[in-house]
């Protein structure tokens, strides 16, 4: 057996203690997995992740279209400094109302017809949005995006870990992130050549390409396992792997994992730590996600830049931002399956502090000048300022952000996302995902909702420093409860939270 099989999952082995019995090995050998025809599961995770990219093309769309708005001649459609931190803000709100919605979605419909049902939403948002007559219709729009957000955000991973195998589960796991990011580029890039009005009409492309690929692709077989569609889940299953592979061994195994749990989770069963423990991982992880800054620094990511006057115009600022961040996204899939999850999480979290730290020390201790633009003006009214004389220290928020976006990238951003779906027990893996959702964007809604005025009353360098601490904890974290499911099959990480041998939460 292969030795690492035999390894902890937690940083600090025991001789009285072992993660995974040897009756436990590893589900799928090198043989198995060399023999493997991945073309039609990179297909169907193409078509599911379509909805990432929408969801990071809609989570961004304020960037470039509050500064217009701003200055945009209807007083109906204007945007001042009540109007704006809501138009940024009640996109996570939504999603916090897709992920309460998909709790039950997720059980009912299965993973892809939740992504499917999520186009609709999405779809009339985008619309709203592209014919808008008043704030309130950019409102309504940006609450139905975000609903589709959450959707997906809670459906996608799971459906991408329980269609991909072992050997390339890291990696697909990260798609949903790359996805999201590539969205934000491009929403970036057409924003320097559409108006708000355009941008918006864009985003149903993606939408709609989602649909229709989706339709072709098959849902989870342990999701039909657990619907008890056992001949559709056989059927599914060949699909993905290959007709000449031998998927019947790796079918048995999903089948019995799936036939030793029940389809509800009792109050009872909660004290269980097999649920409990990973449930509460996740929902840490996404709530210290949220609370390290990312969303309110992507949201006002042009107006951050404009406050703090650095020498490139702020769209190109943005677009440089994205790149960064797509590029790091890819590293992180490349080196999910070799470096592991824990030291990217370690690295990602180092790099953030940093970068955070930087921020705010550059904010509190740059010239004078500055400092009482920063400290007497409203983020959202930066897009009348006129343009000063910088100099290339002003470079320092720009490059600050950028190493802040891609430590985020390379862990806490698609780290957070996979282990999600990996470490959720099957039973409760619809409820629990949902759940994770719903505390991600309640995070994140208050934090954008209250980054402006706390940034008007206390300055810029506040919101930095507090998102600096937060990474720090994001270390202690990562080394005192996350596990590592490198190379892990569900069914092992499933059996390693069953033993109740050791509590993650020292």
């Amino acid at each position: 057996m292969d030795p690492s099989a035999r390894e902890p999952l937690v940083w600090k082995t025991s001789s009285s203690y072992q993660t995974f019995p040897e009756s436990s090995a590893r589900r799928l050998d090198k043989e198995y997995l060399r023999s493997l025809h991945n073309k039609r599961l990179y297909l169907a995770v193409f078509a599911a992740v379509l909805g990432n990219f929408s969801f990071g093309f809609a989570l961004v769309y304020p960037s470039p279209v509050i500064p217009a708005l701003e200055a945009h001649p209807s007083p109906a459609l204007r945007l001042d400094q009540h109007t704006a931190p809501w138009f940024g803000s009640v996109f996570t709100l939504g999603a916090a109302a897709g992920g309460l919605s998909t709790m039950m979605l997720n059980d009912c419909l299965g993973r892809k017809l939740s992504i499917m049902f999520s186009a609709l939403p999405s779809a009339v948002g985008y619309a709203l949005m592209a014919s808008a007559q008043g704030v309130w219709m950019l409102l309504l729009g940006r609450v139905l995006t975000g609903y589709a957000g959450g959707v997906t955000s809670a459906s996608i991973p799971v459906y991408i870990s329980e269609i991909s195998h072992p050997g390339v589960r890291g990696m697909l796991g990260v798609c949903p992130q790359i996805m999201a990011v590539l969205g934000s580029l491009v929403l970036y890039a057409l924003g320097l050549v559409l108006d708000w009005r355009w941008l918006a009409v864009a985003g149903e492309v993606p939408v709609l390409v989602t649909i229709i690929l989706l339709c072709f692709m098959p849902n989870s077989p342990r999701f039909l396992l657990s619907q008890g569609k056992e001949e559709e889940a056989l059927g599914s299953l060949c699909w993905l792997r290959g007709k000449d592979t031998d998927y019947a061994r790796e079918y048995e195994q999903i089948k019995d994992s799936v036939r030793k749990q029940s389809r509800r989770v009792s109050c009872a069963e909660i004290k269980d730590p097999f649920l409990y423990k990973p449930i509460l991982i996740a929902g840490v992880m996404r709530f210290l996600q949220q609370l390290s800054g990312v969303t309110c620094i992507l949201v006002y990511l042009q107006s951050i830049f404009k406050k703090t006057s650095v020498i490139l115009k702020p769209e190109y600022d943005a677009a440089l931002v994205g790149l960064v961040r797509l590029f790091s996204v890819a590293i992180a899939a490349v080196s999910m399956d070799k470096a592991g999850r824990k030291i990217l999480l370690f690295v990602s979290a180092g790099v953030m502090l940093v970068s955070n730290l930087t921020m705010g020390i550059y904010i509190h201790f740059m010239p004078a000048s500055h400092n009482s633009t920063i400290a007497n003006q409203t983020l959202v009214s930066s897009a009348s300022l006129p343009a000063e004389p910088t100099n290339y220290i002003t470079l320092i928020p720009l490059l600050a952000t950028m190493f802040f976006i891609m430590g985020y990238a390379l862990g806490w951003g698609p780290i957070t996302w996979l282990l999600m779906s990996e470490i959720l027990p099957l039973k409760a893996r619809g409820v629990a995902s949902g759940l994770c959702v719903i505390v991600s964007w309640l995070t994140a809604f208050t934090l954008t909702q209250f980054f402006l005025p706390v940034v008007n009353a206390f300055g810029l360098e506040v919101p930095f420093l507090f998102f600096a601490v937060i990474s720090a904890g994001n270390i202690l974290f990562t080394g005192c409860c996350v596990p590592e499911t490198k190379g892990r099959s569900l069914e092992q990480i499933e059996a390693f939270f069953r033993t109740g041998r050791r509590s993650f939460m020292r």
